[in-house]
């Protein structure tokens, strides 16, 4: 199975290093994985992005123009990319910050408050988390195990406070979707 994904949102959002964490875990599980952040103009205040491949297969490109699923954080993610979903794939949508409804009716759209998520846990930088952990639930694209082993490695030393913190995002994200 493929996924390829594109994760967007405005600078701050943690978009970039939700992308990392996921192909970090897909590394762990023998994937082959690919992210491609998005730097320039539109760490100015607009869409800021990355696009993330994990696969059974060997990956052609790192640029993702079909996605399996979109995860916007944000309003102009979400008109932004949208239409790059392929009929049948998946829409993640922050509902914290998004004011509209998806569009498109060919695609399975999940709303997840996700600033709400991470506010209820003290603090909104964790909003990525959550957003993550709903997207593993529904996609099973890699093991959340692996993710939470990851956020282990990443937050170390005088970060390590920040480990229970993120792992508990990932897991109240999971599961808002039950």
């Amino acid at each position: 199975m493929t996924h390829q994904i594109i994760m967007a949102g405005f600078g701050g959002q943690g978009v970039m290093s939700m992308g990392r964490i996921l192909v970090e875990a897909g590394l762990k599980e023998n994937k082959n994985v690919s992210w491609l952040p998005s730097y320039g103009p539109e760490m100015r205040g607009g869409t800021a992005n990355c696009s993330v491949i994990v696969s059974d297969e060997p990956v052609g490109a790192p640029t993702v123009t079909e996605a399996t699923a979109v995860i916007a954080m944000n309003k102009p993610s979400l008109i932004k990319f949208e239409k790059d979903v392929i009929p049948g794939g998946k829409l993640f949508i922050n509902s914290s910050l998004i004011d509209i409804k998806a569009t498109r009716d060919d695609i399975d759209v999940y709303y997840i408050p996700a600033n709400d998520i991470a506010d209820e846990l003290g603090t909104t930088k964790i909003a990525n988390m959550a957003m993550l952990g709903a997207y593993l639930k529904v996609t099973k694209a890699v093991k959340e195990d692996n993710v939470m082993e990851y956020i282990a490695e990443v937050f170390s030393g005088k970060k390590a406070e920040l480990v229970p913190l993120n792992k508990e995002a990932l897991k109240k994200g999971s599961e808002f979707i039950e």
